[in-house]
């Protein structure tokens, strides 16, 4: 960033420090545990959702 953007953002946020650049390995984490909970879930729910929608089509299609 250009040292005026940072000087008019310092002005019209000043909370942001010129050294703030966020919070990158906290996201890295949250994006991890998120996909390892869908990984989780999909392999407890997975089986339960597969017999549903055949059961489901079985009786669509009168099998």
């Amino acid at each position: 960033m250009r040292a005026s953007r940072r000087a008019a953002l310092a002005r019209t946020h000043p909370t942001l420090r010129e050294d703030d650049r966020g919070d990158v390995p906290g996201w890295v984490l949250v994006t991890l545990m998120t996909a390892g909970l869908v990984v989780v879930i999909w392999a407890l729910a997975g089986p339960a959702l597969s017999n549903l929608f055949e059961q489901a089509i079985a009786r669509v299609s009168g099998l």
